[in-house]
């Protein structure tokens, strides 16, 4: 290694003019600081979260002899069986009324107990209040505690930077009060998570951060280097994608909202059956309608342009109604269509739910067909989007 020597003039430059490079020293207050900030953030939220340890009671479907395979034999038929798991999360004080905020899914459908427990130790009972499966947030409430500690402050998400610090608080497997730190470092993020029926539900808008959330993690807090809370814990990129150190956290702005309705709710568990992507679905695998396809189906020129419909997924609303591969798509509610992209256009202009009409030839007949527009399903909203 070779050693240099200078003069310093004394002005923060060296006798030949070049500025002067800072001591380990002279940058060791700011780095410092930015830990302080760090280490007196966790000391302000830290009272505020908890741990819940978590009973649920359920169903699921099993062989009637799960064992005779082992030994060559056959099954028998399924059957349903209860079953009951433990597991916990973690969440954070509300308000000054018991009010606990965590995901919904840490207190799933099914949950028969609730045991709080707090920064000093105490483990209080708790009951689930309230949730909101579409937005993975659920109210928990403990009665008549007197020690309960001061609720969150929140910071406004909208007004988050790229790059701010993020620290994740929480109960990652089990241990507690774990502190993990990252940045702020994405936005708008559409994240489709399954569910434990096995039904994927997209999240959308969620705030992507580079601190680790781990299992436990769900339903903790994300603050700022001020202890205020900007986002809710609720995933992380799964490993086989790919990717590491993206996780995922319900925006602060979100969280109030929706806290406030499910405040107001009490016994409900809201949007139950919805996936969350808000977009209507038609269900069918669309073509255009060249010159060879036309050959191949008769179609004639006299009957101008429309879209072929290739295929029809079982379970979707196409798939409910009178329609067929082969058949030509003409007319959605009396406006003319001529390309895929027009009859994905115009289904995507309404709402799940409304009925639209279709003006259809098949095999030579023409008929007005009515389908009732399903709700997209994550995957396939997320297929669609750009990578």
């Amino acid at each position: 290694m070779m050693m240099f020597s200078a003069l310093y003039t004394g002005n923060g430059t060296l006798q030949n003019g070049s500025p002067a490079i800072a001591s380990a020293a002279e940058i060791m207050p700011a780095a410092s600081s930015d830990q302080q900030r760090i280490v007196d953030a966790v000391k302000r939220v830290r009272p505020s979260v908890v741990s819940l340890l978590v009973t649920v009671n359920g169903t699921r479907t099993e062989a009637a002899d799960p064992f005779s395979q082992l030994f060559g034999g056959q099954n028998g038929p399924a059957q349903p069986r209860q079953f009951q798991e433990r597991a916990s999360g973690s969440g954070f004080v509300y308000n000054s009324h018991g009010m606990i905020v965590t995901n919904a899914h840490v207190v799933p459908h099914g949950t028969t107990s609730v045991t709080v427990v707090f920064a000093n130790g105490d483990h209080i009972p708790g009951k689930v209040f309230s949730s909101d499966q579409s937005a993975d947030l659920a109210l928990v409430k403990v009665d008549n505690y007197a020690k309960l500690p001061a609720p969150v402050e929140f910071e406004d998400s909208s007004k988050l930077n790229a790059g701010q610090w993020a620290i994740a608080i929480g109960e990652p497997f089990e241990l507690k009060q774990s502190v993990a730190v990252g940045v702020v470092s994405g936005f708008d993020r559409d994240e489709p998570i399954q569910g434990d029926n096995g039904q994927t539900h997209l999240f959308r808008g969620m705030l992507q951060t580079s601190a680790p959330i781990n299992p436990g993690n769900s339903g903790g807090p994300l603050v700022d280097d001020a202890g205020r809370v900007i986002g809710v814990n609720q995933s992380t990129e799964s490993p086989q994608a790919g990717a590491q150190g993206i996780g995922f956290a319900i925006p602060a702005n979100i969280v109030q909202t929706t806290a406030t309705e499910l405040e107001n709710n009490q016994g409900k568990t809201l949007n139950a059956t919805s996936t969350g992507t808000g977009v209507a679905y038609l269900g069918v695998g669309l073509s255009p309608l060249s010159s060879s396809v036309r050959t191949q189906i008769s179609y004639p020129q006299s009957d101008g342009g429309g879209v072929l419909i290739g295929q029809i997924p079982p379970n979707g609303p196409a798939a409910k109604v009178d329609l067929a591969p082969g058949d030509v798509i003409q007319k959605i509610d009396g406006k003319a269509v001529a390309a895929p992209d027009d009859v994905m256009k115009e289904v995507k202009s309404r709402k799940p739910g409304q009925v639209a009409s279709l003006q259809v030839w098949s095999g030579g007949t023409k008929k007005l067909i009515f389908v009732p527009l399903g709700e997209q399903p994550a995957d396939v909203y997320m297929e669609q989007q750009p990578r």
